[in-house]
């Protein structure tokens, strides 16, 4: 294994360019969106994400880049503390076991890290087709320019052309039902953790991302997957949080710019295994696209990334690095998966028998194991 085509400059894209590099392959990255831009609110990188970030050797940029902690907490819809559950510190005594970080400055800590160990990234084209050889794939690029890779990479999100040109028309995304809305605000120095809120079919929280700021976000039921009209979202998000009280009460108020939510229905996917045919591998949402409930979608796609580059670097016949790494990654991204979207079906139906807290720490204690 010498030469690898990685499509898509997002998380799982980067940090596989990032692993492969470390591995000594060369790496070829191209990314569609000619401007690059990245979704603008922040995200939550649980204790698997500080792991996989030491284990890649950018831990410290990473962790300089946002704001740590070590515990999360659950309150109900009024305020009251449900669960405060401290998460372990898995990449070491030294090192926090979460971090939120703005997704604009997660994206800068990767794309210097690409571009420092020496990865080609093009900007503005993506793969238009391939062509399988007995040991390579010959792929076709939008703008007409031909190469051969030993191994092609599909990490092109939720909507993958390489999925489409995998599998066909088989497994495409669906809405949930859901919504989730973020907004960026200043943070004071109490809201120093991930902290949730939990109503019947609407869940708030706030993840604080730097010394500066925070973002609350919110999950709605969206029946029909309306469109939402760009000039009212702040009031919309605001007429959705209208039942909370406690920490989501006060801040409510504090919602007033329309132009700065973020507004995205949930939809999912879910390849079943294997994720790959040949000599072409889809990781991430390509693969396995989740709703946020667990906080694990980017958290996912860095695991798959680490993984593959692992044991496409242990220089193995192609066939058996590529189902090693299905072997360790199925069930793992398969319970997120299910226990994400199951979360959000209970949330529609108005449940209130699930028990999210319990559901989390079975989560954490899963992302603790070894990779």
């Amino acid at each position: 294994m010498d030469k690898v085509l990685v499509v898509g400059g997002g998380i799982g894209g980067l940090t596989a360019a990032i692993g492969l590099r470390r591995a000594g392959i060369e790496v070829d990255l191209v990314e569609l969106n000619p401007e690059w831009t990245v979704y603008g609110t922040g995200i939550i990188q649980q204790a698997n994400v500080v792991r996989a970030m030491a284990q890649l050797g950018i831990v410290d940029e990473f962790l300089a880049a946002g704001l740590p902690y070590d515990h999360t907490r659950s309150y109900d819809l009024q305020g009251k503390l449900i669960a405060d559950i401290n998460v372990p510190r898995l990449a070491g005594p030294e090192y926090p076991s979460m971090l939120g970080i703005e997704r604009p400055a997660l994206q800068k800590v990767l794309v210097n890290a690409a571009q420092r160990l020496g990865t080609r990234i093009r900007v503005g084209v993506s793969v238009a087709s391939f062509h399988e050889l007995a040991d390579a794939v010959e792929v076709t690029l939008t703008d007409g320019t031909r190469a051969r890779y030993q191994l092609m990479v599909g990490a092109d999100g939720l909507y993958s052309q390489v999925r489409t040109l995998l599998f066909g028309q088989q497994y495409t995304p669906s809405y949930t039902g859901q919504a989730v809305w973020r907004y960026t605000l200043p943070r004071p120095p109490e809201f120093d953790c991930l902290a949730t809120q939990i109503g019947e079919k609407f869940n708030a929280g706030i993840c604080p991302t730097s010394q500066q700021e925070m973002y609350l976000f919110l999950t709605s039921a969206e029946p029909g997957n309306p469109r939402m009209p760009e000039d009212r979202l702040a009031g919309l998000m605001r007429e959705r949080l209208a039942a909370f009280g406690g920490f989501i009460g006060r801040l409510r108020g504090q919602i007033t710019d329309s132009s700065r939510v973020v507004y995205r229905p949930l939809e999912t996917v879910l390849v079943p295994a294997p994720w790959y045919r040949g000599c072409v591998v889809l990781i991430g949402d390509a693969a396995h696209g989740a709703t946020p409930h667990l906080g694990q979608g980017a958290g996912m796609a860095i695991e798959d990334a680490v993984v593959l580059a692992e044991e496409v670097g242990r220089q193995q016949p192609l066939p058996a690095a590529l189902e090693r790494f299905m072997t360790r990654r199925w069930e793992r991204a398969k319970f997120v998966w299910e226990t994400s979207v199951g979360i959000c079906k209970a949330e529609l139906a108005g449940r209130k028998d699930i028990d999210r807290p319990a559901l989390l720490r079975q989560m954490l204690e899963l992302t603790a194991q070894p990779l």
